[in-house]
C-alpha cells in the first residue's frame, strides 16, 4: 500500500472518530437543554409526570442528532485536524509531497456516508420516534387540538370539546375539499365527516355521522347529520349542528403532519397527497430538497473544517482557525434558516432556498483548499 493511500486512511479514521465523539457530546448537550425545557413546561400539568417527559425527550435524540450531524462533522474535523497539525502530521505528509487533495479523500468519503447513512437509514427511524413524540407532546404539553394524521385521503383532528363533559375530547376525520389555501380566507370544508365525542379518559360519549363540516371563526358547522348516543339505541338525524372548536384553517394547515415527523422515503408520497388536498406542501418539498443536499452539505463541512484548521496551522494562528471554522458553521446555519423563512414563504424557489447553504459552504471550502495549496 502506498504511503498516500495508507495516510489519507488514517486521516479519515481519525476525522470518522472526532465525529462521532462530537456529534455525542452535541446531542446529549442539546438533549439536555430540551429536556429542562419540557420539564419548564410539563410544570404545571399534573398528568405529565416525569416519566412522560423523560419518554418525549427520549423520543427526539435521533431528531436532535439528525439535525446537528452537519455541525458536528465542522466541530469534528476541526478537532481531528487540529490534532493532526498540532503533531506535525500534516506538515510532514505536504513535505512528503502529499497534497492537501490527496489525503482529504478519507474524510469526505466519511461525511458523504454520514450524509447518505442519515438520509437512508436515519431519518426513517427518526422520524417514526420524532412522530411518537410529537403526538405525546400534544396529548400532555399542549392546549387545544390539532391535527392528529393525514393517511388515505382522510384528514383527523382532535380538539377539546366541552359540550357534554368539561374536559371532553372531541376527534374529528374526513376528506378535506380542494379550498384550503386557494385564497386568503377561503372557507375549510370537510366531507363524509366522523366525530367522535369522548371523556378525558376516552370512553365514548356520543358519535357523529355528518356529510360535510364546515370551518367557521369559533365552531364546525356539521350538516346533514346523524348522532348516535351512547346508551340509546335509537339514532337522531339533525339538519345542523354547532360544535365549538378553537382550531383555524391556518393553524389545520401549519400543524398538518411536521416534515419532521417524515422520512425522506416518506416525503414524496405525502408531498402528492397535501396538493390533492389542497394544502401548501412548500414546508415539506424544503424539507426534501434539504435531505437531498445533506450529503453534500456534510462534505462541505468536512472540507471546511481542513480548509481552516490547516491554513491557520501553518501561519502559527490555530486558535483563530478554530474560531474562524465554528463562525462560519453559524454563518451558514443562519444561512440556511434565513433562506428556509423565504422559501416556506414562497419567496425563494424551494431548491434555491435548500441547495444555497451547501453551495456557499462548498464554494467557501474550495476556496481556502486552493489558497492553502498555492500558498
Amino acid at each position: 500500500m502506498s504511503l498516500a493511500r495508507t495516510f489519507t486512511l488514517y486521516v479519515g479514521q481519525r476525522f470518522l472518530g472526532a465525529f462521532l465523539l462530537m456529534l455525542l457530546a452535541l446531542t446529549l448537550l442539546v438533549s439536555l437543554f430540551d429536556f429542562v425545557e419540557l420539564l419548564r413546561r410539563a410544570a404545571g400539568r399534573p398528568e405529565a409526570s416525569f416519566a412522560v417527559v423523560a419518554n418525549i425527550a427520549a423520543l427526539r435524540i435521533p431528531f436532535i442528532a439528525l439535525q446537528i450531524m452537519p455541525f458536528a462533522l465542522l466541530l469534528g474535523g476541526l478537532l481531528a485536524f487540529w490534532r493532526l497539525a498540532r503533531g506535525s502530521e500534516l506538515i510532514v505528509a505536504r513535505a512528503s509531497g502529499i497534497s492537501a487533495f490527496a489525503f482529504l479523500v478519507g474524510p469526505v468519503l466519511v461525511a458523504l456516508l454520514a450524509g447518505v447513512l442519515a438520509i437512508t437509514a436515519v431519518s426513517p427511524l427518526s422520524s417514526a420516534l420524532f412522530s411518537r413524540a410529537e403526538r405525546l407532546e400534544a396529548s400532555f404539553l399542549r392546549a387545544g387540538g390539532g391535527v392528529t394524521a393525514l393517511a388515505g385521503g382522510m384528514l383527523w383532528l382532535r380538539q377539546a370539546d366541552r359540550g357534554i363533559e368539561a374536559d371532553g375530547v372531541a376527534i374529528l376525520t374526513g376528506r378535506p375539499a380542494r379550498l384550503l389555501a386557494a385564497e386568503p380566507g377561503a372557507e375549510f370544508r370537510l366531507d363524509q365527516v366522523s366525530v367522535w365525542r369522548l371523556t378525558a379518559q376516552h370512553s365514548p360519549l356520543q358519535r357523529i355521522e355528518a356529510q360535510r363540516a364546515r370551518l367557521v371563526p369559533g365552531h364546525w358547522v356539521l350538516e346533514d347529520l346523524v348522532i348516535f348516543q351512547a346508551g340509546r339505541n335509537q339514532p337522531i338525524a339533525q339538519a345542523a349542528l354547532m360544535l365549538p372548536t378553537a382550531l383555524t384553517a391556518g393553524r389545520i394547515e401549519d400543524s398538518v403532519a411536521s416534515p419532521g415527523t417524515l422520512s425522506f422515503w416518506a416525503l414524496p408520497d405525502f408531498i402528492t397527497l397535501l396538493e390533492q388536498s389542497g394544502f401548501s406542501a412548500l414546508r415539506h418539498r424544503l424539507q426534501f430538497q434539504g435531505f437531498l443536499s445533506l450529503p453534500l452539505l456534510a462534505v462541505a463541512m468536512a472540507l471546511l473544517a481542513a480548509g481552516f484548521s490547516m491554513r491557520h496551522s501553518r501561519q502559527g494562528g490555530a486558535a483563530r482557525g478554530i474560531a474562524a471554522g465554528v463562525a462560519t458553521g453559524f454563518g451558514l446555519f443562519v444561512l440556511a434558516r434565513v433562506t428556509a423563512q423565504f422559501g416556506e414563504a414562497g419567496s425563494l424557489p424551494v431548491w434555491l432556498a435548500a441547495w444555497a447553504p451547501t453551495a456557499a459552504g462548498l464554494l467557501l471550502a474550495l476556496t481556502l483548499l486552493l489558497h492553502l495549496e498555492e500558498g
